[in-house]
């Protein structure tokens, strides 16, 4: 390379990208407004989520610092292959220093950008990488997650995970969902072909020619970024969905609590007279002002609270506070009994609930076979606070003991009449 060459300056102007598409691959944010180090994106075919990524990893590699390393990862190297194939017509010539194979472009500077196969995770420890792609997430193996999420350690690199959506029962749904509920650090975007028709880069008449030859299930998932049930929620996908009304403005009935444990959410759920949800609370707070907030909230109103490990002293608290509080010890089976009560309710549309948490972690419920029987459970890693909320409070609506109400007449009669005694 000549002086003359290396003194040549360059100006970068970012390919254009729709508002939806730039928004969760170069800035995305997480529920704190933060910006996010993890960007989550279920994305329906042909709509941008590969070109923005290429852009976004040329980015970072062209504006990074000499000698760095960056990997785009796919299922296997075909597809790595496709993204190389891409990004290395993209780049201008003069920017790029060097191209091996298929497998890797390096930019002046020593930049390097690799495509690598998650075909054997093993092979992928090691490096030291400061930002990744993964590639088709969803058909990727969670091993390759694990894998890529190692070697951002030491360089605090970044990670955009995209794909279409394929089932429920994999390590990039759980994740997406995680993001979505507010995980710190983590941003969830979902990018359908709405919103590529409406940017340009799909045209309508496509879309509905594929609505019409593909199977409704596979629609949805390429599409529409809808998952398909899998089979496997024991209360049903379109029971859930059913149940979903707004916040009703009634007074508490009963409240149902679960209490917080290392990184999960303190969520109380307060049901009206119909069974609809009237008040809901989501929070992570040090449990001196999660009594303090229990209690405000609870005030005289029956309430069921998880008094599971340190929710015994929790209780015993918040019990001279409030004299209508319960407690309700977790155990398997006493929480499936609760679970399986809870679906009961949801199937026969006797409770209904707000959109948002509650819902998603609903959906995520599945159930396995055991020697012992069926389980309800919620994926590994994935917060069931919302639901074990729901399921307190419509347990303690059908058995909290209420209160006698006595009018004033019938007090006013029982001052004037004395007792009666019968005579043997």
């Amino acid at each position: 390379m000549t002086a003359a060459t290396q003194r040549q300056k360059f100006v970068y102007r970012r390919p254009w990208l729709y508002p939806k598409q730039e928004r969760a691959i170069f800035d995305p944010t997480d529920a704190t407004g933060a910006p996010a180090r993890y960007s989550f994106i279920e994305a329906s075919t042909k709509t941008g989520k590969t070109v923005g990524c290429i852009a976004w990893l040329f980015e970072r590699a062209y504006l990074g610092d000499r000698n760095q390393h960056r990997w785009w990862v796919a299922p296997v190297s075909g597809q790595a292959l496709i993204a190389f194939r891409r990004m290395k017509a993209a780049i201008p010539p003069c920017l790029i220093e060097s191209v091996h194979g298929g497998s890797r472009i390096t930019l002046l500077g020593n930049r390097a950008i690799w495509f690598k196969s998650g075909d054997n995770p093993d092979l992928l420890f090691g490096e030291d990488v400061h930002d990744a792609v993964i590639d088709e997430a969803s058909r990727t193996k969670e091993e390759v997650f694990h894998a890529v999420r190692s070697t951002l350690t030491a360089t605090r690199g970044c990670l955009r995970a995209i794909g279409n959506v394929k089932g429920r029962k994999n390590w990039f749904y759980r994740l997406c969902r995680r993001a979505e509920m507010g995980e710190p650090n983590m941003s969830y975007h979902k990018m359908i072909a709405a919103d590529a028709v409406a940017a340009g880069i799909l045209e309508a008449d496509e879309v509905e020619d594929a609505r019409r030859v593909l199977p409704d299930s596979v629609f949805c998932e390429l599409y529409l970024a809808e998952p398909s049930d899998d089979g496997g929620n024991p209360f049903g996908l379109g029971a859930i969905g059913r149940c979903v009304a707004p916040l009703s403005n009634a007074k508490p009935r009963v409240w149902g609590w679960d209490l917080a444990k290392s990184v999960d959410w303190t969520v109380g759920i307060a049901l009206d007279d119909a069974g609809c949800v009237c008040r809901f609370e989501r929070f992570q707070l040090p449990w001196d002002a999660t009594i303090s907030r229990i209690a405000t909230a609870i005030g005289g109103t029956p309430a069921l609270v998880d008094s599971t490990g340190v929710g015994d002293t929790v209780l015993e608290l918040l019990q001279k506070q409030c004299n209508r509080v319960e407690g309700y010890l977790f155990s398997l089976p006493s929480k499936q009994r609760l679970m399986e009560g809870l679906a009961v309710a949801i199937q026969s549309g006797t409770v209904s609930y707000p959109g948002g948490p509650i819902v998603l972690e609903l959906e995520q419920y599945e159930y396995e076979y055991t020697r012992t029987g069926v389980r309800y459970r919620a994926p590994e890693g994935i917060h069931d606070d919302c639901v074990c909320a729901l399921a307190l409070a419509v347990h303690h609506k059908a058995h909290a003991r209420q209160p006698m109400i006595i009018s004033d007449r019938v007090l006013q009669l029982a001052r004037m009449r004395p007792p009666r005694y019968m005579k043997w």
